[in-house]
């Protein structure tokens, strides 16, 4: 099976105090094992 999980960095959880989004990454996992691509 093959799956994508993705990661994210926040300022913070409230975006009416301007938290904001600062990276995401994903990296693919197939039958559970990472494949090296990452995104």
């Amino acid at each position: 099976m093959r799956q994508i999980v993705l990661d994210t960095e926040t300022t913070g959880l409230e975006p009416e105090l301007n938290h904001r989004v600062i990276e995401i990454g994903c990296v693919e996992l197939v039958n559970r094992r990472a494949t090296g691509r990452t995104f």
